[in-house]
């Protein structure tokens, strides 16, 4: 299990024990925190999983896929550097205490 912290968009945290090999946003819909829609179900074709990573951590995840890139070209709220689409980052032992901020709107 890693703990990741996520940020709703009310400004509340939510720390969640994720599973390794388990996406953050199966994390996040499992454990009913706000603000992710998933409409795809982590599929990767709907942009509506968008969230910001903590910007000191981002260099650790893997880098994203062109698929993931352009998805994130038409999220809804704005897009960052540390942008990600939360269907694309696996939890592993390396994203301990990982926060995770999602943004006020996804659709």
């Amino acid at each position: 299990m890693v703990a990741i912290t996520y940020v709703e968009p009310s400004g509340s945290k939510v720390e969640i024990n994720v599973k390794e090999g388990w996406n953050l946003m199966q994390a996040a819909v499992a454990n009913g925190v706000e603000g992710i829609v998933a409409e795809c179900g982590g599929s990767c074709v709907c942009a509506t999983c968008h969230v910001y990573i903590d910007p000191e951590r981002l260099a650790e995840l893997p880098p994203p896929s062109e698929d993931e890139l352009e998805l994130l070209e038409d999220v809804k709220a704005e897009r960052k550097p540390n942008s990600r689409l939360s269907c694309q980052v696996k939890a592993n032992e390396s994203l301990l205490g990982l926060i995770v901020t999602i943004p006020e709107c996804q659709t």
